[in-house]
């Protein structure tokens, strides 16, 4: 029986997904996230539930968001990052996956095959 080869998170390759808009002001992203569906209008009309959310991202948020393109992978981004910000941006990995996982969750972002 074969190994199945195991895929390295550092291959994905991101893309910004077209559920959300966001926005760019100085060197600040903020993704506007609209609440929809039936739970969603029932917090709105009763518990006073805004129907758009803005979401600031930290600096490091902001310039990894800004450098997905859908065509550079994780890894790439890393690199990028590193060389943005040296030390400060250490433990690297582990917190740009998590990040990654983080806007990948909530539907910011989408992975695409290389080359796609």
């Amino acid at each position: 029986m074969a190994k199945k080869k195991q895929e390295n998170y550092l291959d994905y390759v991101p893309a910004i997904s077209d559920k959300h808009t966001w926005s760019v002001e100085g060197d600040k992203v903020t993704i506007h996230m609209e609440h929809r569906g039936f739970y969603a209008w029932i917090a709105q009309k009763f518990f006073s539930r805004p129907r758009i959310s803005h979401i600031d991202l930290d600096k490091h948020g902001s310039f990894i968001f800004r450098q997905i393109n859908g065509e550079r992978t994780v890894g790439e981004l890393a690199e990028l990052m590193k060389a943005e910000f040296g030390a400060e941006a250490e433990p690297l990995y582990d917190r740009l996956v998590k990040y990654m996982q983080i806007l990948h969750n909530n539907g910011f972002i989408c992975y695409v095959k290389k080359g796609a």
